[in-house]
This record gives C-alpha cells, structure tokens and sequence, in this order.
C-alpha cells in the first residue's frame, strides 16, 4: 500500500496544546477517543501541483502527486479557519467539529474556479481490534454507483458510493487487492492494499478520473 507523507510538525503540533514534538503514530490501539475530532487533508490536484493550507497562524503544504496529511487532533467546539492555496486560487477553511468526528478535506481541481474542496465527515463505530477497518471515499463525478471489490471477484465490499460521502466496514485482516467499479463495469487497474493488520484503519480515495490513492491511517503529532 502506498504510504502517506506525513505533515511539517508545525501545523500538527499548533493543533496541539501539551505537545513538544511531533511524530507519526497508529490512529489509535484501543479505539476513539469520545473528547477528541481530528481533521485531516488531501491533495488531489493533477500535475503534482503543490496545496498550501493556511491555519492556526502556520503555513504547510502538502506537494507531490496525491498527497495525504495525517490526522490531527483538535478539539471539539472549536472552529478551524483558514485557507487552502493552489495554482494561485484560495479557497477558505471554516468549520467546527463533533467529538469522536474524523472529518477529510480534499482540494480538487474545479473547471471554472482552479481549486475547489470537498469535506467528508465519518463517526466511526465499527473499531474491532481483531479486524481491519476499511473505508472507501468517492470524489469522482464521472463514476456513477461507485463501487469497490476484491480484484477477480464479484461481490463488492462497497457498493453505490454516492459523490462526497465515504463508506467503512470491518474486514478480515488479509492481503487484499481492489477493483474500482463504475455504472457496474471494472474501471481501472487494480490496486494492491498489501496485507491489512488488525486493528489497524485503512482509507481508499476515489479521486477524479476513476484513480484510486489507498493510504493507513495514522495520527500526527
């Protein structure tokens, strides 16, 4: 499974009240916290162009192609404001958050404006420490009922994925490969997760132009 790159420690650690370092960490061993939200972001500008996000008085930028940040911890009731900056358009930050809320926000590419972004909220309750916990977010207009499933089979592990909303289950910890589906025929190549572990989370990105970005699920502090 491809890894994620992880934040500069600056934005996680101003997120952060008692922390003097920061690093990168399983999500969580025993499940949720039920007094914490964590926020986390996604660049899914073609071209590798570069994403600038501009809050709590600091500047990162998540560069490359397809690039995720770790979740951060913040705090319920508190809203986070700011900016996201790419190919010279900003878009604002504005939202507040839910306890035991995990909230993805992902720039993408908008035909009129340059840079637009999408926020897809999840209260997961489905932690099983004896399982592997998966999810499957559609940001592709282009791909109507979305779907995923194992690689030469035919029973999804999700199934009609509406536009701007995520999915999640539980599932053995095996070595997994997936097969996009749209309007119920394969699109894509296959993607290799690796071998999934128990208790571990595990997010796969439908990003446009039926491309998938498969990432573990980690918090940064």
């Amino acid at each position: 499974m491809k890894g994620r790159r992880p934040w500069a420690g600056g934005l996680a650690c101003a997120f952060l009240s008692t922390t003097a370092t920061c690093a990168d960490i399983p999500l969580y061993s025993t499940g949720p916290s039920e007094d914490s939200a964590f926020v986390r972001f996604v660049n899914a500008l073609p071209g590798a162009a570069p994403l600038a996000v501009d809050a709590a008085s600091t500047r990162v930028e998540l560069g490359g192609l397809y690039s995720v940040s770790g979740y951060l911890p913040v705090q319920p009731g508190k809203s986070l404001e700011g900016t996201m900056n790419a190919q010279g358009q900003s878009v604002p930050l504005a939202l507040g958050f839910s306890p035991g809320e995990f909230v993805t926000i992902i720039a993408l590419p908008d035909a009129k404006a340059g840079l637009a972004q999408t926020t897809i909220r999840e209260t997961p309750d489905d932690f099983n420490g004896l399982k592997a916990s998966l999810a499957f977010f559609n940001t592709d207009a282009s791909c109507l009922d979305a779907s995923l499933r194992p690689a030469g089979r035919n029973a999804d592990i999700f199934n009609a994925v509406s536009l701007g909303s995520v999915q999640r289950r539980s599932i053995n910890p095996v070595r997994l490969s997936v097969q996009l589906v749209c309007a119920n025929s394969h699109a894509g190549s296959t993607l290799d997760l690796g071998e999934l572990k128990a208790g571990e989370r595990y997010s796969v990105f439908l990003l446009p132009g039926a491309k998938l970005l498969a990432i573990t699920d980690s918090l940064t502090l």
